[in-house]
């Protein structure tokens, strides 16, 4: 595989030969989909791009030479309904083989994709076709999107041009009967800017609607270190990131990072998460690369890990929220493999990793990426010293400089804009502490500190304790009133298998918790249910069961409202 990737950095090493400062080098009319998949497909057009499997266990091979051909077919059949350099375009189309068609395709014609989960109703789909302007919509027929889309668009009041994959829909153009039909594709000409919107996600906040974040064609290349220095990818291997194209961990592992580097995505087009199931498919097909949220990891260990072999897999990354220690240690144990943490946001790349050269700590987020310098702030703007809590932030260019990876910033929002982007930081809004070596060390988000009785208390800190008792398979902890503390720490808790709930449990969980860390972070509070409440890109709701908790006892204890 010919290393062209490395055309676009500049890398400072250290005594060692590990890089220790990067930066980027990218064209001013760089474009993802000519210059990597389509060179790749020129130069290597055997080379494995997908091995994709679906929920029946089908499979499906493309070389960079069939995802390059499927590409141009789907930009044909985009403009050939009217789709145009610009145009906004939201894509729901799960993990099928079409999502890497289309958004590439959408690179092709200097249109805008928006990615997006199925799981969004009509209201969601309403609010995104208003907040975007979107001429387009490109969806799976699964679970009767395209009904939705259609309740949608009659309250949008302008008619979209709109395509179903797969099958026939009424109304609907058919997107494989038009990528078959399509003429050849004539290349864009004149070709985008790098600094020209390439993607919109939709990013949901604890507070108010979801935010348009918004990045440019440079935003493709900064994933380069996610790949090569993160996820350690190698060319002819075959990486795995459990993550559906509706989300930015989709582009982080399942196409610009990976594809740079030459090597094979795989891909599980499943419609429900079974751990067995994964762990399998994991050993049938070879994976070498793994990245999987934090939820995959825990549901891991709950199986007979010895019943697989996982040998294939010589390296492990987990990003999307911070992971417990126990569970790390438990994964190690069990296979060899320890867990590289990252952490990034929608707004930008992996800023704070665990790159494969360094000796993770357990429950580390790691130090800041080469390509970024990352600080912590306090409340005045103040870096802190280590030890101390602060706002995680990440340096700005200059006045109208340019950083590859950072977001343009929110579409049609200046003032969320020049909140998160003062002072020459952008504000991530989560908080952190380091210690003497650099190391990074996840707290929570800004507005889910716990501060109970004087304390200030971080809820990850706590969950990290609860997660390591055998009775515990999920939890979260919130803020629960407390007329005496202010405010008390509640665990909300989801029991493994064979555990039942009650009075005695609840004391040994709070025992467990007061022995294993500083006593005044226990749960005075503790719930056991069914189910916890989960945001819709899968991460556990805080918000939703602390809004809940407040309502309820204020309702009950009006007197303390």
């Amino acid at each position: 595989m010919n290393e062209f990737y490395r055309d676009y950095l500049n890398e400072e090493r250290d005594e060692d030969g590990n890089v220790r400062r990067l930066t980027f080098r990218v064209p001013d009319d760089f474009n993802y989909a000519y210059d990597v998949v389509d060179r790749i497909a020129r130069e290597e057009p055997d080379r494995r791009a997908l091995l994709w499997v679906g929920s029946d266990f089908s499979e499906r091979l493309y070389t960079f030479a069939d995802v390059s051909r499927e590409s141009d077919r789907a930009a044909a059949a985009l403009r050939g309904a009217g789709v145009g350099r610009g145009d906004r375009v939201l894509l729901i189309l799960k993990r099928h083989p079409e999502a890497w068609f289309c958004i590439l395709a959408c690179h092709k014609l200097g249109a805008v994709a928006i990615p997006a989960t199925n799981m969004l109703g009509a209201h969601d789909i309403l609010y995104r076709l208003r907040a975007a302007d979107i001429r387009a919509v490109v969806c799976t027929p699964d679970e009767n999107v395209p009904d939705r889309v259609d309740e949608a668009e009659r309250e949008y009041g302008r008619p979209l041009i709109k395509f179903c994959a797969h099958r026939d829909w009424p109304g609907w153009r058919n997107l494989n009967a038009a990528m078959a039909a399509a003429p050849a594709f004539a290349p864009l000409s004149p070709r985008n800017s790098v600094r020209d919107p390439m993607l919109i996600y939709f990013s949901s906040g604890t507070t108010g609607m979801p935010k348009m974040v918004e990045h440019n064609f440079a935003y493709a290349v900064a994933h380069i270190p996610t790949a090569l220095y993160w996820q350690k990818v190698v060319p002819d291997g075959l990486h795995m990131t459990v993550a559906e194209s509706g989300w930015g961990k989709f582009v982080w592992g399942k196409l610009y990072g990976q594809w740079f580097l030459g090597a094979g995505v795989f891909a599980y087009d499943f419609d429900r998460f079974h751990a067995a199931t994964m762990l399998s498919l994991l050993q049938k097909y070879r994976i070498t690369t793994f990245c999987a949220p934090p939820t995959i990891y825990r549901f891991f260990i709950k199986e007979d890990l010895s019943a697989y072999d996982l040998s294939s897999i010589t390296h492990a990354t987990i990003a999307g929220e911070a992971l417990n220690p126990e569970v790390l240690e438990q994964f190690h144990a069990a296979t060899g493999l320890t867990i590289h943490e990252g952490f990034g946001m929608t707004e930008t790349t992996c800023t704070i990793m665990n790159p494969w050269w360094v000796t993770p700590r357990p429950g580390s987020m790691g130090k800041p990426s080469p390509a970024y310098t990352v600080t912590l702030l306090d409340e005045a703007g103040r870096e802190v010293i280590p030890g101390v809590t602060g706002e995680i932030a990440v340096k700005l260019p200059p006045e109208g400089g340019f950083q590859p990876g950072l977001f343009n910033g929110y579409c049609g929002d200046p003032e969320k804009t020049a909140e998160a982007c003062r002072d020459g930081w952008f504000h991530t809004g989560d908080t952190a502490w380091k210690d003497e070596d650099g190391f990074f060390w996840f707290v929570g988000r800004g507005d889910d500190l716990i501060k109970s009785s004087g304390y200030r208390i971080g809820p990850f800190e706590v969950e990290s304790v609860l997660i390591e008792h055998p009775a515990v398979l999920e939890c979260a902890v919130t803020p629960y009133p407390d007329p005496t503390r202010g405010l008390a720490v509640k665990a909300t808790i989801l029991l493994a298998p064979g555990y039942t709930p009650g009075d005695e449990l609840k004391k040994e969980i709070q025992v467990y918790v007061k022995t294993h860390t500083a006593p005044y972070k226990y749960p005075r509070v503790v719930e056991f249910v069914d189910a916890l409440p989960k945001t819709i890109s899968g991460k556990v709701s805080h918000a939703a069961i602390r809004d809940a908790d407040f309502k309820r006892y204020y309702a009950e204890h009006p007197e303390e409202k």
